[in-house]
């Protein structure tokens, strides 16, 4: 696929500070210059940008000193905030957001591990260990700041979540279902080509464009994980691209062309899915396409560079169960009593031990 350079919006520049980092700015005549956060091409810094252009400025700070929501405020001004991955800020800032309403007025010292015990046990397990990884970092830097002494939650423990097999995968019964009821040419289509082939979480899925590629190699950083990973644009999502629809800034698009946040996304490709009589989500088409890959014989490593992972401990789930059913396939024979088998196929009759075929 040829490159394909994004336009830059208009009123939008481009400063590289002393430190070598990249921000941008809105400016729009001799206004002064709003400073516009967040990931490049992100919904959040378009949301930022778009806000900024219609001339609406970031709310001013108004926590009292000493309470916790200024504690919060004073960590979103950090490298230790800052240097989270995009999707990591904006999962704990959810969390603060529902903290700092009921407990934002409180004073931050009198935050204590009891405290913490508390909100943790008023969520779900998942939410609750959210809760503890956002309060351990907040914590943590104040603690590294002199705010505080103690962190209060860095000895809590995890809740005990109970085991669950996760989001089903799809299987190819259920990619066909799908594909015959959304045909090449729908925006539907797209969607779940650049899902299958690429093998990105919903977050990047929604972000990757025509920006991304360069020599037929799609490129970018994972929101997640905060890792690089180089995505060869294969010829069946080359074939779903050029058929469309895509937006401008991204492949996915919704009915206007204009990009989707992950959550919209996800609403709207469950009603494709229900449409094609699939119950399943987007993510188990992520590991649909990690299956396939794994049963094509990828490995550890392959599959840690397509799928952003790393450890090894994700994508060697893949390669266990695509080993066990080739070593099924080919041990199968094993099984097999060269002296006769007490199993009568259809159209045989059974030979007494020692019988020589006639």
């Amino acid at each position: 696929m040829d490159d394909m350079p994004r336009p830059r919006p208009p009123f939008l520049q481009r400063h590289t500070t002393r430190h070598g980092r990249t921000v941008w700015y809105v400016r729009i005549g001799k206004c002064p210059l709003v400073r516009i956060r967040g990931d490049f091409g992100s919904p959040e810094f378009m949301a930022a940008y778009e806000a900024a252009v219609r001339g609406e400025r970031p709310p001013v700070r108004s926590a009292r000193a000493g309470t916790l929501a200024w504690l919060a405020e004073r960590y979103r001004e950090t490298p230790a905030w800052r240097d989270l991955s995009l999707a990591t800020r904006r999962q704990r800032e959810n969390i603060l957001k529902h903290a700092l309403k009921s407990a934002g007025a409180e004073p931050y010292v009198a935050v204590t591990e009891h405290a913490i015990v508390a909100g943790r046990d008023r969520r779900t397990a998942s939410q609750g260990r959210h809760f503890i990884d956002t309060m351990r970092g907040l914590f943590a830097w104040a603690k590294e700041a002199g705010f505080v002494d103690v962190n209060p939650a860095a000895s809590v423990k995890y809740p005990i979540a109970k085991k669950t097999q996760g989001f089903p995968a799809w299987t190819e019964d259920d990619l066909a279902s799908y594909e015959a009821r959304w045909p090449l040419g729908t925006k539907e289509r797209v969607w779940l080509a650049v899902l299958l082939y690429t093998g990105l979480r919903r977050g990047d899925a929604v972000r990757i464009g025509r920006q991304h590629v360069r020599n037929g190699v799609a490129s970018l950083r994972t929101e997640k994980t905060d890792t690089d990973v180089h995505i060869p644009i294969l010829p069946e999502l080359a074939a779903a691209l050029a058929a469309g629809p895509t937006g401008e800034l991204a492949f996915i698009c919704g009915a206007t062309g204009k990009p989707l946040t992950k959550e919209s996304f996800g609403n709207m490709f469950s009603a494709a899915c229900r449409a094609a009589g699939v119950q399943k989500s987007a993510h188990g088409v992520r590991k649909a396409g990690a299956t396939r890959a794994a049963n094509n014989g990828a490995t550890v490593a392959q599959l840690e560079a397509i799928f952003g992972w790393a450890g090894g401990r994700m994508a060697s789930l893949y390669t266990k169960s695509a080993d066990r059913a080739r070593l099924a396939r080919e041990a199968i024979g094993k099984l097999a009593n060269d002296g006769g088998t007490s199993m009568v196929l259809p159209g045989h009759s059974v030979r007494a031990a020692g019988e020589k075929d006639q």
